[in-house]
């Protein structure tokens, strides 16, 4: 067959398909794809009439073997959306969405043709993750508002009981929870009212492995528990008075080495409960990053204590002061310990750094504060993720990190150091990229990734929960 030929039969195909003649044009198509089986245009084609005669499974083969010959497939890519969602495979089709959204070519009406496929085969879970994105990329549909409400109300509840440390680390987490569930927080003050919420909850989520926790572990089992430990937890007494048998997971914020501390607490916890790590994510539409140029301002942001070590960055300090005495360091954070407070405040003055050393205090707007700094530095004995470098690194400030234990599971080993000459030699490096340190946190901490995983977690247990009410159906 001459090229002539077969591009005539292509021709001819692409006519009779305009004319609606679509099983003729299928022929042709066809009779062209056999001396150019690569054609993608064609391959895209072929899948197009085939999906038009209600064929749309078939036609799923050719665009997928289209898209994988374009390099920027996005008339491929929607017609193999719209052949899944033909067929029903709405979760196939999902998994195409993040593609689309980047060549612009994501509808609202897509997301929500999606979301009634997903719902009508009971899956609450993925359909209200589409009615949310189809609001995000059109807000003004009103309509769809007490749609997600129905779905919400349909899933588990969850209740939050946040002991230890607060609400810092939640209210992000809560937040995300309300857009998809029914959510209460925990306000009680007796063991009474935490068990009432516990019973009225399908899932309840225990923020710190302290005294709520425990509490809550020794009550009679009505619903699905988890904990989340952060890092000092790890190090006090309250993991071993939680009945770890009533704890369906346990998620932990920290290193591998926060983990090898709590099992040295608790010898048998893997065997009674189910442990993952999750690590804090860093809201990065909060930290505005600023490819910033190299400068001599160091920030060191945290409460000052014991465990921040806070009296190893002075003595870095003296070293970097004889080299260049231009740097300065700022503290920002409050003093929570006299000892730490005197002890600091003495050797400023005894190593000879009153003019570059300054303590700010608590810092509210953490964004304001290291606007004018270039480098983050911790000296802390220990961590679980060290939030406050993170931030830091989002801003695009070079991070400056002593070696604690399990530091080089959280950061490459250029940004850490074991003594002061090291911490010298990093700040002093000619290497600063702002656009890198944000790159890493974008890769490996976002907050959506973060939160991603926990809903994974919700969907999980919402599908166990699913499961045993209908056994529990069945068997009355």
């Amino acid at each position: 067959m001459t090229s002539e030929t077969n591009s005539d039969d292509y021709r001819k195909g692409l006519e009779l398909a305009e004319a609606g003649r679509h099983s003729e044009a299928l022929v042709c198509i066809q009779k062209y794809l056999q001396a150019a089986p690569d054609d993608a245009q064609v391959l895209n084609d072929a899948g197009a009439i085939l999906h038009c005669l209600g064929r749309s499974d078939e036609a799923i083969n050719y665009f997928i073997k289209a898209r994988g010959l374009q390099d920027n497939p996005a008339e491929i890519t929607w017609n193999l959306s719209e052949a899944y969602l033909a067929v029903g495979k709405a979760k196939e089709a999902v998994q195409l969405f993040d593609d689309m959204e980047r060549m612009g070519i994501l509808s609202a009406d897509v997301l929500n043709r999606t979301a009634t496929i997903l719902l009508d085969q009971g899956d609450k879970a993925g359909a209200i993750e589409m009615l949310l994105r189809s609001l995000q990329i059109w807000p003004d549909q009103e309509v769809l508002k007490p749609m997600i409400d129905v779905i919400r109300f349909k899933r588990p509840k969850i209740a939050f009981f946040c002991g230890g440390d607060g609400m810092m680390f939640l209210n992000e987490i809560v937040e995300f929870t309300k857009r998809r569930f029914e959510v209460r927080l925990f306000e009680g003050r007796t063991e009474e009212e935490l068990y009432e919420l516990m019973k009225w909850s399908d899932i309840s989520w225990f923020e710190w492995c302290t005294n709520l926790a425990a509490a809550g572990s020794k009550m009679p089992k009505v619903c699905k528990n988890i904990v989340r430990l952060h890092r000092y937890e790890a190090y006090e007494d309250w993991p071993a008075q939680v009945d770890w048998s009533n704890i369906d997971i346990l998620i932990t914020v920290g290193n591998e080495v926060i983990n090898e501390t709590l099992i040295n607490k608790v010898p048998d916890i893997e065997s009674q409960t189910s442990i993952v790590n999750i690590p804090n994510g860093i809201n990065l539409d909060r930290f505005e990053f600023v490819d910033r140029r190299r400068g001599k301002n160091i920030a060191f942001l945290a409460n000052l204590r014991m465990v921040k070590n806070p009296a190893l960055v002075l003595q870095c300090m003296q070293k970097l002061h004889y080299i260049d005495p231009e740097y300065r360091l700022f503290f920002g954070g409050a003093f929570q310990d006299e000892v730490v407070e005197q002890y600091l405040k003495y050797m400023v003055e005894a190593l000879g750094l009153g003019d570059v050393v300054f303590f700010d205090g608590w810092q509210e707007d953490v964004n304001s504060w290291l606007a004018d700094k270039h480098y983050i530095v911790s000296t802390s004995m220990i961590e679980g993720q060290g939030m406050a470098i993170l931030e830091g690194m989002a801003l695009g400030l070079k991070p400056v990190v002593h070696n604690f234990p399990g530091a080089a599971l959280i950061y490459p080993p250029e940004f850490l150091f074991n003594i002061s000459e090291q911490f010298c030699e990093q700040i002093l490096s000619d290497t600063y990229q702002p656009w890198r340190y944000r790159k890493f946190i974008e890769e490996k901490y976002s907050l959506q990734e973060q939160l991603s995983r926990i809903n994974d977690i919700f969907t999980r247990l919402e599908i166990e929960i699913d499961s045993q009410s209908q056994l529990a159906e069945t068997s009355v």
